[in-house]
């Protein structure tokens, strides 16, 4: 007795319904690439942030100028909002985005026509605070306020911790950087945050960095 039409047809029609499910899949593995990442020891900041270790002047600090022997000169200062200060003689100063040491020459600089042989110090009276954001695999994510030169360890201890699903190899740090679309992924582990040696234990937040655990 020869299978009857309808008999033959059901096999064959949920196997048709299944072959774009699983041709979507097969495209989908064929394509899925891990993203892209530096790991912390491979990474570079940019040229202009290497000109010292010191730290780096934001918005809100305040400073203390000191211009040797010209005690009219010598301020206690609030970094605008605009990134600048200002002082006698001098107005609007960049100050955002440069060390004291480079601040310090920049205005010594500005001050040689005004002043004989200016020798400028600049000293970080009062830092703002590191503002970043810790999501993922973490207990308590969201906006975090950092001490100045707190690194990812300091982060994942004011989230909380990890998770019980975290992954302690997968730490991210997503970092914009001028001239580059995107931000920059740095790679970190949670035994290379605990060594002392390499740089991840030297790695320090900055405002806007985002952590993310996977």
């Amino acid at each position: 007795m020869k299978p009857s039409l309808s008999t033959m047809s059901m096999p064959s029609l949920h196997s048709l319904r299944r072959w774009p499910l699983l041709a979507t899949l097969l495209l989908l593995s064929a394509c899925y690439q891990p993203g892209r990442f530096v790991w912390v020891d491979d990474y570079r900041e940019p040229q202009v942030q290497q000109q010292d270790d010191s730290y780096v002047i934001r918005k809100g600090d305040i400073l203390n100028v000191n211009v040797w022997n010209q005690r009219e000169l010598t301020s206690r200062l609030r970094v605008r909002d605009d990134g600048r200060i200002s002082l006698p003689l001098l107005n609007d100063v960049d100050a955002a985005g440069s060390t004291p040491a480079a601040l310090a020459r920049a205005m010594e600089q500005k001050l040689k026509d005004l002043v004989a042989n200016p020798v400028v110090t600049v000293i970080v009276d009062e830092a703002q605070p590191v503002k970043i954001s810790v999501l993922g695999e973490v207990r308590n994510p969201g906006k975090k306020l950092l001490d100045s030169g707190s690194g990812p360890l300091q982060a994942l201890s004011e989230a909380g911790g990890f998770t019980d699903y975290a992954r302690d190899d997968a730490i991210y740090v997503l970092r914009r950087e001028p001239g580059y679309p995107t931000p920059v992924r740095i790679r970190f582990t949670y035994e290379a945050l605990t060594r002392n040696e390499g740089s991840a234990p030297t790695f320090r937040l900055k405002t806007g960095d985002v952590l993310v655990v996977e």
